[in-house]
């Protein structure tokens, strides 16, 4: 029998498959030679065999290095359900005791075991290491190897530890497998782990079946989601969050609306999140909504939705996340809700770290934005990022090919760019690029003497985005590249040079415009719902005649997303109107009833059908922490001091103080503006706010100038609104 026969006859004897799925022959052949192995594969393609079936024809025990104990107890019960002894595969990790420990030493010791799952952070422990020194070690496996690299979307420090415990338990092969790697993360991942002969395999990064889309985040998020849960009913499905108090609060309201959910994330105790799991396997809940805690390694080959209510900080995360959708081969659709407000989050969450972090950071959330934004094939996007070439030019599965925009002839912008870049000695990053050709004499281009240079001020037509969008085109169309590892500087390409000598036509879309942030966003949202012209209309002439009747600016009564809002959902009572954003009890009693009797009448004179079925019901707003954090205030308690206690930043501090004025609570906050402010600086824009048409912490800035920061301005914000409004 040939050796390919041998080894179709283990693949069916062992795991009951006929054939093998593209890479996978050649990856275990190329172990069981005893070669290092390098294995870039999309998620869905079948990574995992590739270490498990050379694990059972070699000799000894192979060491699988994964970072999630979830992860490896669902690896070894798989392996387990293959094999008559349940002593085949084991794990090694914090949440086993002694005598768990000791059996699972005696069946390596014993040849029992021919797969061990261990943690980065076992592995260095000298009790492991010390044992694993005496048995054979078939070879290595480090799974999730993206983990390794600073550049990737999961950088854990203890992975690159890994090389050196490798030396010292004992030599053998090393197979490093991962779903997303660019490739700058891939040379790091070979270098750090000692690898740079390894054969690499790299498989296709296009996931045909999967949809991808982008839609505006809008103050309407929730009920967008809940409008296509439904229209996806029976189907299961993944949203992902960035923090786990959204992550809560959305659960909770897709509960409220019908929808079986729960939430998972790592402050949830370790059976909590098993039974969470289990049952979404076992399809008795149908959507989980996460954080990225979530679905690694999860083997759940009909997921039919991912959503992202907010923008992952690197496209490996977004690809990883989305590749969750799908993989089956079915159909997969992935939907992610943007605003640029989202990456200012961000930005800041990053402050503190150190400033090489800093600056990877904000290169990979750089490359989101531009994704997110960009009016290109999203595929084409996502798999040059991936250091992979797509030709097709539509490939009818993303919302920019289903909806395509209009090409602009930039022939001339390219020309004026790679002229730019050449001009600066190919040393600068795309945003000085932009302020070069924008002629703008900022502290840096000054420092450089680039004012000087022929081309400063060669762009001043175009909007900066407009540039953005030449720039991010011509990286994927070849004329410019990108160093990453050098924080994202631009150089000319051959292709790019030759294109200056002799131009030739080159197209581009304008990008997406996603400027609108969640605060000033219109009711809209992929088509789910439209505000009624009229009825809006007719509420903001009532809003202005109250707002003169009582001396208060018309924001103050109710801002203007709660308006679109009450036109797309008609509410006609006091309690249905609490279930608009940004209306408490407080303001619907104080203010509503005049805005419920017009909407009750301008339905009954118009015949509406008011949409019963759209209505999002909320869960009780004056969550515990909005209770916590009214009592702290009327106690006195510092609001940094009120941050700390609570574990959230001064930022989402004020956002939830915010949240509660806004909603009608009346809270009194001098005790704190008395102390870290001066009173005539607090008068300013106190007055300031009594004059102003809008509350727009943007246009506050403007008006008040430099001497004012962002976040005196809102606290004093909440101190109008609190007095005026409430």
């Amino acid at each position: 029998m040939t050796e390919k026969n041998q080894l179709l006859e283990q693949l069916k004897k062992n795991f009951g498959f006929d054939k093998f799925k593209g890479n996978q022959e050649a990856i275990i052949e190329n172990l069981l030679e005893g070669n290092d192995t390098f294995v870039l594969m999309p998620t869905g393609g079948g990574k995992s065999l590739c270490y498990q079936l050379p694990s059972l024809l070699m000799e000894g025990t192979a060491i699988v290095i994964s970072p999630l104990i979830a992860l490896m107890k669902n690896q070894v019960d798989a392996m387990r359900n293959f094999s008559e002894e349940d002593g085949i595969a084991h794990f090694i990790n914090s949440s086993l005791n002694k005598s768990a420990i000791e059996q699972v030493k005696e069946d390596i010791r014993t040849g029992k075991t021919k797969l061990l799952y261990v943690a980065p952070e076992s592995l260095t422990k000298d009790e492991y290491v010390e044992f694993l020194k005496t048995v054979k070690i078939s070879f290595y496996a480090v799974d999730e190897a993206h983990c390794i690299s600073e550049w990737g979307h999961d950088f854990r420090p203890e992975y690159r530890r890994i090389r050196p415990i490798i030396n010292e338990i004992g030599k053998a092969p090393v197979i490093a497998l991962t779903a997303t790697a660019t490739p700058k993360v891939q040379h790091d991942i070979q270098k750090n782990l000692g690898m740079s002969d390894a054969i690499v395999f790299k498989s296709s990064f296009n996931r045909p079946n999967l949809y991808y889309e982008v839609r505006p985040k809008t103050i309407n998020v929730d009920k967008d989601i809940i409008k296509f849960i439904r229209n996806n009913s029976d189907k299961s499905g993944i949203i992902y969050c960035l923090s786990r108090k959204k992550v809560e609060e959305l659960a909770a309201i897709l509960r409220a609306n019908g929808i079986s959910a729960q939430a998972y994330h790592a402050g949830m105790d370790g059976a909590s999140r098993s039974k969470t799991q289990d049952d979404f396997l076992m399809e008795k809940i149908n959507v989980i909504v996460a954080t990225i805690a979530f679905g690694m390694g999860i083997d759940k080959p009909d997921v039919r939705f991912v959503i992202h209510y907010d923008i992952p900080k690197s496209l490996e995360g977004y690809y990883q996340e989305t590749g969750r959708a799908g993989r089956d081969g079915g159909e997969g659709q992935c939907i992610t809700f943007y605003s640029n407000k989202d990456i200012q989050k961000l930005e800041k969450f990053m402050q503190g770290k150190s400033v090489s972090e800093q600056e990877i950071g904000k290169q990979l959330l750089l490359e989101t934005a531009n994704y997110a934004e960009s009016s290109v094939c999203r595929r084409k996007t996502l798999l040059h990022y991936f250091g992979e070439e797509y030709n097709e030019e539509n490939c009818g599965n993303c919302d920019n090919c289903l909806n395509p925009k209009k090409q602009v002839e930039a022939q001339e912008m390219l020309c004026t760019v790679i002229e730019a870049i050449i001009a600066l000695k190919e040393n600068f990053k795309a945003d000085y690029v932009i302020d070069i050709l924008q002629g703008r004499e900022t502290s840096e281009v000054t420092a450089h003497l680039h004012e000087d240079l022929e081309c400063f001020g060669s762009g001043m037509g175009e909007e900066d985005k407009t540039w953005n969008a030449v720039i991010h085109q011509a990286l994927i169309a070849g004329y410019l590249s990108k160093e990453v590892e050098n924080y994202g500087i631009l150089k000319v390409t051959n292709k790019g040079r030759k294109f200056l000598q002799k131009p030739i036509s080159f197209k581009i879309t304008k990008d997406n415009d996603f400027e609108e942030t969640e605060e000033e966003a219109p009711a809209r949202g992929g088509g789910s719902c439209a505000v009624d012209p009229a009825l809006y209309s007719m509420l903001k002439d009532l809003r202005k005649k109250m707002s003169k009747h009582l001396g208060v600016p018309p924001y103050v009564i109710f801002q203007d997303p709660s308006l679109e809002s009450m036109a797309t959902i008609y509410p006609i009572t006091l309690e249905e109107l609490q279930n608009i954003p940004g209306v408490g009890q407080g303001k619907a009693k104080r203010y509503g009833t005049e805005f419920c009797e017009l909407i009750k009448k301008h339905c009954e004179e118009n015949e509406i059908e008011r949409p019963e079925d759209l209505r999002v019901r909320t869960v009780a707003n004056k969550s515990k922490l909005k209770v916590s954090i009214i009592q702290a205030i009327d106690r006195k308690v510092a609001l940094d001091d009120i941050a700390l206690s609570k574990g959230i930043e001064f930022d989402e501090l004020l956002e939830e103080i915010e949240a509660i004025v806004y909603s009608g609570t009346k809270l009194n906050i001098d005790y704190f503006l008395n102390e870290i402010m001066d009173e005539d600086h607090m008068l300013d824009i106190y007055d300031y706010f009594k004059e102003s048409t809008t509350d727009k912490i943007s246009d506050a800035m403007d008006e008040l100038g430099s001497d004012f920061t962002e976040e005196e301005i809102r606290l004093v914000r909440i101190k109008f609104i609190s007095e005026m409004a409430n």
